[in-house]
Order: C-alpha cells, then structure tokens, then sequence
C-alpha cells in the first residue's frame, strides 16, 4: 500500500497559496513534492489541489493508495458525507474523481495536523510561502 500526506495552505483567505505532497510506504519517504500556486487561494482550493498532485505522483509507486489529509471538509466531500457546493471546489473534486480512475483502491483518512508526516507537508507549505516571499508575521 502507498501512502499519500497532502496539504495545502492559504496566508489570509484568499491570499498567497502553496500546496507540498509526500509519497511513502509504511514509513519510508518515497518522494516530496511542494510548490507556491498563486496569490488568490482559499484554503480549501490548496487542499484541493495538493490532493490532484498526490494522485498524480502516487501513481508512479502503486495502485492502491491511501490518501491522508488534515483537511475534514475535502475528505468528507470525497466520501459522499458533504456535499460539494462550491463551483471552484466542483471543478477540483471532478478532477480528482477522474485522477481515482488510476488506482484499483483509494482509501481518504483525515487526520489531525499533528500527524508526523502532515507535520512535514505543512513545513513543506510553509517553505514555499516563505521563498515566495510571503513571510509568516510569526515563526512556530
């Protein structure tokens, strides 16, 4: 089974936007990935959009998944128990639906952010909000 840790952030809400995905086994991290994604995101856009290049990157390692977000909305609209209202988010969740078609299991779990690898996704998102020159006012 391949595991997937996805997270994305915005600084205010739209504001500047990264996303960072980590691709592992049980514990051994097979790749990472994160990048800034533009100065309009919501949050939920960036969590969004991490989980498309986790599905595009895990591909490479398997075709069973799990999927492990921080965010409960994505993950809850994902399994059917939110319904999906936004137009933005509408057009995000369709292109992960599609991405599923990739794998023979697809298993989302939400977890807390003090998961430890949803702990180095995060510092991930913040690296790049950083080098891109948005600076935290405060630093953890």
């Amino acid at each position: 089974m391949i595991y997937t840790n996805s997270d994305g952030g915005a600084r205010g809400n739209p504001g500047p936007g990264a996303i960072a995905v980590i691709v592992r086994d049980e514990g051994k991290i097979l790749t990472k990935y994160s990048a800034f994604i533009g100065e309009r995101v919501t949050n939920n856009i960036a969590e969004y959009e991490a989980l498309i290049k986790a599905l595009e990157l895990a591909s490479k390692f398997g075709k069973e998944i799990t999927c492990v977000l921080d965010s409960e909305l994505v993950v809850n609209q994902l399994l059917g128990k939110y319904k999906v209202h936004h137009p933005n988010l509408l057009a995000l969740f369709l292109k992960v639906q599609k991405l599923q078609e990739r794998y023979e299991k697809i298993i989302y779990v939400h977890v807390s952010r003090e998961d430890k690898f949803q702990i180095i996704a995060d510092e991930l998102v913040n690296e790049e909000l950083d080098n891109a020159g948005f600076r935290r006012y405060y630093k953890k």
